[in-house]
């Protein structure tokens, strides 16, 4: 009788730990989804790529002509003449060297704004980037 007293007191206790263990695992599982949304919510945008965009020089023209992107958009601007090119903003916060056929040049807009540009080549190509959100 004393041995079947010992053992389900043991089960009771066996019983009673298995319960707390389990309500400190499902515990420990909400902190960390807790943890995991807060560090999602800090960092939103971190899975989001920057934007890049190819624009054309081709018949002696920037095509298209006027472009509006989103701030921290890259634009490539390629050169399809047989002419030299150039690709140079008015307020001189870009400047390519001279592109030959098949050259690319790359800017990347962080600043909002509206950047005129022309080839200082052939000042008739002009075009227009506007950085909005």
């Amino acid at each position: 009788m004393g041995c079947s007293s010992i053992t389900g007191k043991n089960v009771q206790r066996a019983a009673s730990l298995a319960r707390r263990r389990r309500v400190q695992i499902t515990a420990g599982i909400a902190v960390a989804g807790v943890v995991a949304l807060g560090v999602l919510a800090m960092h939103p945008a971190a899975a989001a790529p920057a934007a890049r965009i190819e624009l054309a020089i081709d018949k002696f023209a920037f095509a298209p002509k006027e472009i509006t992107v989103k701030p921290g958009t890259t634009i490539a601007w390629t050169n399809h003449d047989e002419a030299p090119h150039t690709v140079v903003s008015g307020d001189k916060s870009f400047a390519s060297k001279g592109l030959d056929t098949d050259d690319r040049f790359e800017h990347r807009f962080d600043q909002e704004g509206d950047f005129a540009y022309i080839c200082s080549v052939h000042p008739f190509m002009t075009g227009v980037v506007h950085v909005h959100q």
